[in-house]
C-alpha cells in the first residue's frame, strides 16, 4: 500500500509538504502541490479512512434516515432521484452514505442510537414520517442534520417549492380554459397542505369556485386509492374537465379507472401529474407534470449538511427553497 512517505521520497519533499498538498493548505507552492497530486495518483495513493478519522475525530460518513411509507423503497423514482444526487455529491465531498433504520442487527433501536453506533457526523432526513417521536429525538439532538421538505426548530431544511408548484399547475389548467379542476391530493403531510394552499390561490385568482366534492384525498405514490378517487370523481353528476394528480406514478392507477370506465385522455378529460419523473415522460399521451429538481434538491442537501458538519460556528439554519418547472405533455386540452 502507497503510503504518504513513499510519495515524499519519489517527489524529493517532506512528508509534511506531501500532506499539505493532498489536504489543500496554501502554504506551498502551486507547481510543488500539482506534481504532487500527479505522482500520488500515478502511483495509486488511497488515504487511509482509519488515520483520517483519527486525525480529525470524524467518521466521514453521513447517515440518511429513508423510510417509505408505501414500501416502495428505493424503486421510488423521485426520492431515488434524490438520494443517487445526494450520493454522488457526498463522494464528492470525501464522505460515505449509511441508511438509518429502527434496526440493528435484528435489534429494535432508535433512530439516534442507530446514528450514533455508526459514527455518522450528520444525518440527511429524507422521507419519513417527520414527526414521529424517534425521528423528532435524532432532530433535536446535538447531531447535525438538515431534513428534505420539513422544517425542524433551528434545523436547515431544503425545500422543494410545493405552493408555487401547484400554483402554476392549476393556473396551467385555468389558462387553457378549464374552470371545473378537480384535485386528488396525497396523505395529509406539510408537502400536501402547501400543495392544496397553491391549489386554492390559482382558482381563488381565477374567480372559481372548488366544489368540496373536487378535492379528494388519496396517498402518494399509490395507484390503488387513486383509482377509486378517479372514479368518484368521473361518476359525479358534473365532473370535471380537468384533474391533478399527486405524483405522477399514481396517475397509472387514474388510467386503469380511465379504461374501465371508456374515457379518453385528453379529448374526455385533461390530467396533469407531479414530480416530473421519467416515466411521465413516456407514456401515451405524454403527461403534463411539474417537474421538481431532484438534482438540485439532493446536491444542496449534502452540501449544506456538510457545512453544518464542517462549519458549525458559522453555518446558519436556513431553509432553501428549490423551484421546478412545468413540463407541457399532451394530456391537457385547450378548451
Amino acid at each position: 500500500m502507497v503510503t504518504i512517505k513513499d510519495i515524499s521520497k519519489a517527489c524529493g519533499v517532506s512528508a509534511a509538504t506531501v500532506s499539505k498538498a493532498l489536504n489543500g493548505y496554501g502554504d506551498i507552492s502551486e507547481s510543488t502541490r500539482q506534481k504532487i497530486k500527479e505522482t500520488a495518483k500515478l502511483m495509486k495513493y488511497m488515504p487511509n479512512a482509519a488515520a483520517r478519522s483519527l486525525k480529525t475525530n470524524m467518521s466521514y460518513n453521513i447517515g440518511v434516515l429513508f423510510a417509505d411509507e408505501t414500501s416502495s423503497g428505493l424503486t421510488h423514482e423521485f426520492f431515488n432521484g434524490i438520494l443517487d444526487n445526494a450520493k454522488t455529491e457526498a463522494e464528492r465531498l470525501g464522505y460515505d452514505i449509511t441508511f438509518i433504520s429502527q434496526n440493528l442487527g435484528g435489534k429494535n433501536t432508535s433512530f439516534l442510537e442507530h446514528t450514533r453506533y455508526r459514527k455518522c457526523d450528520g444525518v440527511l432526513i429524507a422521507s419519513v414520517d417527520f414527526k414521529n417521536p424517534a425521528v423528532m429525538e435524532l432532530a433535536e439532538s446535538d447531531i447535525p442534520v438538515v431534513s428534505i421538505d420539513y422544517v425542524y426548530n433551528n434545523k436547515s431544511s431544503i425545500m422543494s417549492d410545493n405552493m408555487e408548484g401547484q400554483y402554476l399547475l392549476t393556473k396551467y389548467l385555468i389558462d387553457h380554459g378549464h374552470r371545473r379542476i378537480a384535485f386528488v391530493h396525497g396523505e395529509v403531510t406539510s408537502v400536501t397542505e402547501k400543495r392544496l394552499i397553491g391549489f386554492y390561490r390559482a382558482m381563488e385568482e381565477g374567480g372559481i369556485e372548488v366544489p368540496a366534492e373536487y378535492v379528494l384525498e388519496a396517498r402518494y405514490h399509490d395507484t390503488e386509492s387513486c383509482e377509486e378517487a378517479t372514479e368518484r370523481l368521473m361518476k359525479l353528476k358534473s365532473p370535471p374537465t380537468a384533474i391533478l394528480y399527486p405524483d405522477d406514478f399514481s396517475y397509472i392507477g387514474a388510467l386503469a379507472a380511465f379504461e374501465k370506465l371508456g374515457i379518453s385522455v385528453p379529448e374526455d378529460v385533461s390530467v396533469a401529474g407531479y414530480d416530473g419523473i421519467r416515466l411521465s415522460q413516456v407514456i401515451h399521451p405524454v403527461l403534463t407534470t411539474y417537474y421538481q429538481d431532484i438534482e438540485e434538491i439532493g446536491t444542496r442537501s449534502i452540501r449544506k449538511l456538510v457545512e453544518v458538519i464542517e462549519k458549525p460556528k458559522t453555518s446558519l439554519a436556513e431553509q432553501i427553497m428549490i423551484s421546478g418547472r412545468i413540463l407541457e405533455g399532451k394530456t391537457v386540452k385547450q378548451l
